[in-house]
């Protein structure tokens, strides 16, 4: 089921590694134009062709955009106590996590009687986006909602798909985890036209609209920052907004990568690739390995497993496909050296000396040490966020944080003394420049 690439006793460069590597076929420049058109008739109509948009994609035309406060409620009260249980203490976790990222602001003395303060400030509203396909994701709520929360956002809007059978109202699981932290903005719109939405706004187009809209004409004003994982259509909205608004991260279809030697358990790294390959036949499963017994292992237990579990079909086309894998290299140190090139979203370190080994790895969404910190574990309640960069964008990009929702800004305060004593050397740099006002700017105030 797995295909196997053998590197063993090659000597690659990082470009050469990345180019045999398993990888999903997945081309976000090629889905930006697909979206354009998509984006562009939300900015010009608003409501109107988030409806339309929604019978093409999701085949249900919403009355409430704007999911009503009594629906959401509802779905609060109607939510399983265990699962209510489950995502409130998601949600501490998340916020002891998110709370240790929080910068502190510091004022250095430059110079003397010259100060420069650094100020963390919250953006003022932020787009929250839920995908809604193959499954429902409150866990994205929880890590969406909560990180922008600690940030201090004041205002937070979440969109996810409209669901035929639900009358165009997204799951109600999503609708209460939006309701047990407090979300009162939540809209039935899902892929790009709900990132064209965040980023241009929409205007209302029914009495239903008008209602749901504080002014009677807007109903969703545009936010300042898009964050969310979703498909690749998802992520080229985002990348063709970009500029527009703020966002996190163009997280597409998920991956995992597991780095393991003889010290694994090939019972553990085979549910950990089967449990990525439940989220998506495009989800990708690696195993990186210079054990060779392993591997056969692992495959053993795969091809032993798949047909139990529930996404059967799912899961056999995810491992089966280009975007998934065994990596045979030549030691732990080109497994480690396949790892970065590769720059997994997930990245497990199942080998002997986990830690020590996790610690020589640079590219990854997230990585998790041992055999029992499973990738599972951080979609749901390790304290860590779970909306992670794909597609090998580990290598400049990173997860989601409260710094996605944080800007820092400089307060620049010096005293009569301090800039006289600056004036020189500005006056020198002035004019080095042929800027010749910049040193007037500041030669005028001891005229």
């Amino acid at each position: 089921m797995l295909r196997r690439i053998d590197l063993r006793g090659e000597t690659l460069s990082p470009d050469q590694i990345t180019a045999v590597l398993p990888r999903a076929a997945l081309d976000v420049g090629a889905a930006v134009t697909q979206v354009r058109p998509v984006l562009e008739d939300v900015r010009a109509r608003g409501a109107a062709a988030l409806r339309d948009l929604a019978e093409r994609f999701d085949g249900v035309r919403p009355e409430h955009l704007r999911v009503p406060a009594a629906a959401l409620a509802a779905a609060l009260d109607e939510l399983d106590p265990e699962v209510r249980a489950a995502l409130e203490t998601a949600a501490e976790r998340l916020r002891a996590g998110h709370g240790a990222q929080l910068p502190q602001e510091t004022t250095t003395e430059i110079t003397g009687g010259g100060l420069v303060h650094q100020r963390w400030v919250p953006v003022h509203r932020v787009g929250l986006y839920v995908p809604g396909g193959l499954a429902a994701y409150p866990s994205s709520v929880v890590m969406n909602v909560v990180a922008a929360q600690v940030a201090g956002v004041t205002e937070l809007a979440v969109a996810s798909p409209p669901r035929q059978e639900l009358g165009g109202l997204p799951h109600p699981v999503i609708l209460a985890a939006c309701a047990l932290l407090g979300v009162t903005e939540v809209y039935a719109a899902g892929g790009a036209q709900a990132v064209g939405m965040f980023a241009y706004g929409a205007r209302c187009e029914t009495e239903t609209d008008r209602g749901a809209s504080a002014d009677g004409e807007v109903l969703c004003p545009p936010v300042d920052v898009v964050t969310g994982p979703g498909n690749v259509y998802v992520a080229a909205a985002k990348r063709a907004v970009m500029g527009t608004v703020g966002i996190d991260a163009e997280a597409g279809t998920t991956e995992i990568a597991v780095l393991a030697d003889g010290a694994a358990s090939p019972a553990h790294v085979a549910v950990d690739l089967i449990s990525q390959a439940e989220h998506d036949p495009a989800a990708a499963s690696v195993l990186i390995t210079h054990d060779e017994a392993l591997a056969d292992a692992v495959e053993a237990e795969v091809e032993a497993r798949v047909p139990r579990t529930k996404h059967a079909e799912r899961v056999r086309t995810a491992l089966s496909g280009p975007q998934s894998g065994v990596v045979l290299v030549t030691d732990l140190d080109q497994g480690v050296a396949v790892a970065d090139a590769y720059g997994a979203e997930h990245l497990e370190v199942q080998t002997a000396d986990a830690r020590a080994v996790a610690r020589r790895v640079s590219n990854a969404g997230a990585i998790f040490v041992g055999p029992y910190s499973p990738v599972p574990l951080g979609d749901y309640l390790a304290g860590s966020n779970h909306v992670l960069p794909t597609g090998g964008t580990a290598r400049f990009a990173s997860g989601l944080s409260v710094m996605a929702y944080l800007r820092p800004v400089q307060v620049i305060e010096y005293d009569e003394r301090a800039l006289k004593e600056s004036a020189g050397p500005l006056a020198a740099l002035a004019a080095a420049e042929d800027l010749p006002a910049h040193a007037e700017a500041v030669h005028a105030r001891f005229a």
